[in-house]
């Protein structure tokens, strides 16, 4: 279904026919690569305002070393909680780098130790690969807490698009497993169901990432699935969970014009309905990312106010020792 730039949040109307471009260059085989690979160009850079290291931590699945960023305060006098963050990017490009700004913001708001792992692209690995590179990536910090200055209890996960898809599946890994003490979860706008339904409403083209990348995206990371080589499970699409019930309490919003709406609104009316505390937000006509893109106006800081205060608030009343 076209989508008129009238039917966007005013504030955002301008970017739209620009965006809309560069969505439709992604869709050619091939430019998703090409952009993976010149974002790489961003590995190891660090951020001035924060203490950068870079860690290499070998995979259960089969050895593989993931590169991981990890994000201090310039000045650490006790523990600080730990959070684990999962960069977006479809499941089939991004690197924690690109998200240096955001990391930033969260722990200026509240001191943390912040672990991001750069998990293996569909490309690379499909299924379960850039799943378990995260999970590891929690036992690892769980693990090495004393060595990175942060705590071992009440750890924090979180993640934008694919990395909220990434944190629901090992929030739920934890649940099931018992080795984590997640004090919250934070799956912003969420890739975390793998079906494209036939109702014609879903099938959308807003900006930035749209029915057709999102088909593109699960094609890729479920490409062992769809081979009979893996079993298609809650890790690989949390939508598919029998169960929300004990999960760590959960902020999350998206915008209404973003493909993702409909499962995040699912995701979050089954947690609320197995008693799992709930703060989110709907941005009425906002597309994917929107408060990240450009000029998104006071729709996009509104976005971004209730992320860090709602951090804040989860922060101040989860983690406390």
């Amino acid at each position: 279904m076209h989508l008129k730039v009238s039917e966007f949040h005013p504030e955002l109307q301008h970017q739209i026919p620009a965006l809309r471009r560069r969505t439709k260059l992604m869709r050619i085989p091939g430019v998703v690569r090409l952009v993976d690979w010149l974002r790489r160009r961003e590995v190891g850079a660090d951020v001035p305002e924060l203490s950068c290291e870079t860690a290499f931590i070998t995979s259960s699945l089969d050895a593989y070393q993931i590169r991981t960023r990890i994000y201090k305060p310039k000045s650490v006098d006790t523990p600080l909680p730990c959070f684990v963050y999962f960069h977006g990017g479809g499941y089939v490009m991004g690197l924690p780098e690109g998200s240096a700004e955001i990391i930033k913001q969260f722990i200026a708001t509240r001191p943390c130790i912040v672990v991001a792992p750069d998990y293996r692209k569909a490309k690379t690995r499909p299924y379960p690969g850039g799943f378990q590179d995260c999970y590891d990536t929690l036992i690892w910090a769980r693990d090495h807490a004393d060595d990175l200055g942060c705590r071992s209890d009440k750890m924090i996960i979180g993640g934008h698009s694919a990395g909220g898809g990434l944190t629901a599946a090992v929030a739920l890994k934890a649940r099931d497993t018992g080795q984590v003490d997640v004090a919250f979860q934070m799956p912003f706008f969420p890739m975390i169901d793998e079906t494209q339904p036939d109702d014609p409403a879903r099938n959308i083209d807003p900006p930035v990432w749209d029915t057709a990348l999102n088909r593109m995206g699960w094609a890729a990371y479920l490409k062992d699935v769809r081979r009979g080589h893996v079993e298609l499970d809650a890790y690989a699409a949390p939508a598919r969970a029998a169960s929300y019930a004990g999960l760590p309490p959960t902020i999350t919003y998206v915008g209404s014009k973003d493909p993702f709406f409909w499962e995040t609104q699912t995701y979050v009316t089954r947690l609320r309905a197995e008693g799992v505390e709930v703060s989110d937000c709907v941005y009425e006509g906002c597309y994917h990312a929107f408060e990240f893109l450009g000029d998104s106006g006071a729709i996009g800081a509104e976005a971004r106010r209730f992320t860090f205060d709602t951090y804040a608030e989860y922060y101040d009343r989860y983690t406390a020792p």
